[in-house]
């Protein structure tokens, strides 16, 4: 590390923390040939979860569209903002835990639709009625049969 007041590559550690989120750390340092102190912030660099979608198409996982796409199936329902919140965290966690950073759409899909299954059978219905492209009535009433 370099010092930011006279760019000596001779700097010592003199104190490290790590904030209560656990995300960064602080670091003071003290130049070895100026005598001068300051503080550097140390973070891990994650690489980007990409989203492959069903034509092949890439993108970036987007955490306030999966909020929107659960929200939207909870709506008019018992499911409060903090469980859709907990849900996408739980979801993002779990992909974050993947070997490989690009998941397949449907991967995401069965995640939320699993969660939405256990706490509320409506809005599962309903997200899994846009997410599992159901085209007619049959489709639903085989997804209904699987919940009873």
């Amino acid at each position: 590390m370099h010092c930011i007041f006279c760019g000596s590559s001779e700097t010592d550690v003199i104190e490290t923390r790590v904030p209560e989120n656990g995300l960064t750390v602080r670091r003071r340092r003290e130049c070895g040939k100026c005598v001068k102190r300051f503080t550097t912030y140390e973070k891990v660099e994650e690489l980007p979860l990409i989203v492959i979608k069903r034509d092949g198409r890439r993108e970036r996982f987007d955490r306030q569209k999966l909020f929107k796409g659960i929200f939207k199936s909870t709506e008019k329902t018992t499911v409060t903002l903090e469980q859709v919140e907990a849900i996408v965290s739980g979801v993002e966690s779990d992909l974050k835990q993947q070997e490989s950073t690009e998941i397949e759409s449907k991967t995401i899909g069965n995640l939320v639709a699993k969660r939405l299954k256990s706490l509320d059978k409506v809005a599962y219905i309903r997200f899994a009625s846009v997410f599992r492209r159901f085209v007619d009535l049959e489709d639903f009433e085989k997804e209904l049969k699987k919940l009873l």
